[in-house]
């Protein structure tokens, strides 16, 4: 028998709540802990979500929760989940299911009273692992908890039936191998993955793109987007040209799964722009990751141009360009950390003359205004943000223009 040891999440008093509502309704045992929740005890990794199965029906869910006092929120009722809320605390709640039928992308089910059904219709073994509320582990597939020890990322039955079902799987097969697998991946759910790569297609592009950047999010997402690349997965993905090796050296250098993803695109702006419309992605990470490799800027810049980069793009792509840049070359973090410290505190100054400065020299409002305002702002940048001299600059700026 397996038990789950030193959770305080089983203990805490929302958790109790919700199950002491679910159990008044439906009996003991009607509901029990499942996913990730049960894995990540197993595996001693924290548990952020904790999600119930329950042999009770979203109406009888409902119910249960309400009369406990606990607020009830029906976020997917047509496929039986119900958000319970115990002292600001959520807890999705869901009907044992089987799939009637399924397209690739979504699924039509009918609920069940059986845990062997409701374990079957699920993706990997490791996830369709349950645990009452003392901890004691279910394990319908026979081979969840061993796959957990193992860091094995295992499909639940046949891996092409389970593909089939819903084509996101391929991805998380990569991810949850990034996330918990050990050495290399499972041949026959790679194989699967490999046959049935472009059914990806039919998915949604904000569901690839969640799905992708949660597994540049791992720890060394490297083994996993390699065999992405190895098995033809990643081009369903990403542009051609993606590349593992300065994927390696990013995730040397940071957590960011955005920044983790600028080394697998292009070097071309306006590839990345397409690339990053075509899956959706939030305008802001768009922007982020276009401006990232707008302007190149190299390790050898002087602490001159990482400031003027940084005025210019702002602090946050000087930065993702120093960054990208280590990462490309494949150099060590030394280094990069040397030229991102040159911006450690740095604030960009605010341009020091305005319309009124050039107009004190009887210039107009018009072309010749903006002209040596730039011109102003060029020589001001070149010359490293002095603080003085501005006047002098300016009218030096206003004689070679008049000659």
């Amino acid at each position: 028998m397996t038990r789950l040891t030193e959770q305080p999440w089983l203990e805490a008093a929302p958790t109790l709540a919700v199950m002491d509502a679910l159990d008044a309704a439906g009996g003991a045992g009607c509901a029990r802990f499942v996913g990730g929740c049960v894995r990540n005890a197993l595996l001693g990794q924290p548990v952020d979500d904790v999600d119930i199965a329950t042999t009770l029906e979203p109406p009888q869910v409902v119910a249960a929760l309400e009369a406990a006092g606990l607020k009830a929120v029906p976020t997917g009722v047509a496929h039986g989940t119900i958000t319970g809320v115990a002292e600001r605390r959520p807890f999705e709640i869901t009907t044992l299911r089987r799939d009637v039928s399924t397209d690739g992308r979504n699924a039509t089910v009918a609920f069940t009273t059986s845990w062997e059904e409701d374990a079957a219709r699920r993706d990997f073994r490791l996830n369709a692992l349950y645990a009452d509320r003392a901890g004691e582990v279910f394990d319908p597939t026979g081979q969840g908890a061993a796959d957990c020890t193992a860091g094995r990322i295992v499909f639940v039955g046949d891996p092409e039936t389970r593909i089939r079902e819903d084509y996101l799987r391929i991805l998380r097969f990569f991810r949850f191998h990034a996330w918990y697998g050990r050495g290399e991946p499972d041949v026959a759910g790679l194989e699967a993955c490999r046959a049935l790569a472009s059914g990806m297609a039919r998915l949604s592009a904000e569901r690839i793109s969640r799905e992708l950047l949660k597994l540049l999010a791992a720890a060394d997402p490297v083994p996993a987007v390699r065999a992405m690349a190895d098995s033809g997965v990643l081009h369903q993905v990403l542009p051609d040209g993606a590349d593992p090796d300065a994927l390696e050296a990013m995730a040397a250098l940071t957590r960011d799964p955005e920044l983790r993803l600028s080394v697998l695109l292009p070097d071309d702006p306006t590839a990345v722009d397409a690339a990053l419309r075509r899956l959706r992605f939030a305008n802001a990470a768009r922007e982020r990751l276009v401006e990232t490799v707008r302007e190149p800027l190299p390790l050898d810049a002087t602490d001159q141009q990482v400031r003027a980069a940084a005025y210019r793009a702002g602090v946050q792509a000087a930065r993702d360009r120093l960054l990208r840049a280590a990462a490309k070359a494949g150099g060590g973090a030394d280094p990069v950390r040397e030229r991102l410290a040159v911006l450690d505190g740095w604030a960009a100054p605010r341009l020091p003359i305005g319309g009124k400065d050039i107009a004190a020299l009887g210039v107009s409002p018009g072309p010749e205004t903006g002209r040596l305002l730039k011109a102003f702002e060029d020589s001001w940048i070149a010359d490293d943000f002095p603080a003085e001299g501005h006047q002098a600059r300016l009218e030096a700026l206003f004689s070679a223009g008049r000659g």
